[in-house]
């Protein structure tokens, strides 16, 4: 089976779990870092990115460490892969020459395939909040089901 080269969605969701189970106390980056077994300096650079997003604040000193911003029922998923993905292609889209006619329609085709299939991934992630990752009851992996308004006018 292959393996993701980018993991940071993976440890991005793993370290806002661990946040949220600390219950607002702050967490300094090497402690954060022994679950998701990586290190201190990348544990930091993926919650830079969160905290760019407004997911979680910092503070520095031998005090300091890492706190959610918001409760983690706030926190979706869709959010978090926005966060250290931005709008990264989903596809590993290349770049053909730019003489080629073939190259230029399947890269055009390719770019679609790509924007409504990361529409479809992050809609899918906006159903899980990291709260879901700490409920033992209800598998995390199946989104809720949001409500559909209906209007009625």
């Amino acid at each position: 089976m292959a393996h993701p080269t980018n993991q940071r969605f993976a440890v991005a969701v793993h370290l806002l779990t661990l946040l949220a189970e600390s219950r607002a106390e702050l967490v300094d980056s090497r402690a954060l870092a022994v679950s998701p077994a990586t290190n201190p300096v990348h544990v930091r650079r993926v919650l830079g990115l969160l905290r760019s997003r407004g997911l979680v604040t910092s503070q520095a000193g031998s005090h300091g460490g890492w706190a959610l911003a918001l409760p983690a029922t706030q926190i979706n998923l869709g959010d978090v892969w926005r966060a250290v993905n931005d709008d990264d292609p989903l596809l590993g889209l290349h770049v053909p020459d730019p003489g080629c006619p073939t190259g230029r329609r399947v890269q055009s085709k390719l770019a679609n395939l790509d924007r409504r299939t990361f529409d479809v991934v992050v809609s899918e992630l906006e159903g899980v909040t990291v709260a879901d990752m700490l409920d033992d009851s209800r598998d995390s992996s199946t989104p809720r089901r949001r409500r559909e308004v209906v209007d009625q006018s």
